[in-house]
């Protein structure tokens, strides 16, 4: 979700992220991985594939693991993915 809130920068478009999908987001990503290995797939290169295009076919059906990544938006799952790097990286 976007918001056009005055920030002092009217040029910056500002992010709102949706409450509480962290843990869901979590949870998908790593339900899909393990999908995409069992089928014999580069699980990285297929979800890098589907959050660049947006085409669920990146993802198999295996699981019903497309059926449960479209269940979120994209920009969900990204956020989720720089959250945990931070985390891990101990950048805060």
């Amino acid at each position: 979700m976007t918001d056009k809130k005055a920030t002092g920068d009217t040029n910056t478009t500002r992010f709102m992220p949706v409450k509480g999908a962290e843990n869901e987001a979590q949870a998908m990503i790593m339900y899909v991985y393990e999908a995409l290995q069992a089928k014999g797939y580069d699980p990285i290169t297929q979800l890098v594939g589907y959050l660049i295009t947006g085409d669920p076919t990146y993802i198999t059906s295996h699981n019903h693991a497309r059926s449960m990544i479209c269940r979120l938006e994209r920009d969900e799952i990204l956020e989720e993915v720089i959250r945990s790097y931070i985390k891990e990286h101990h950048i805060e």
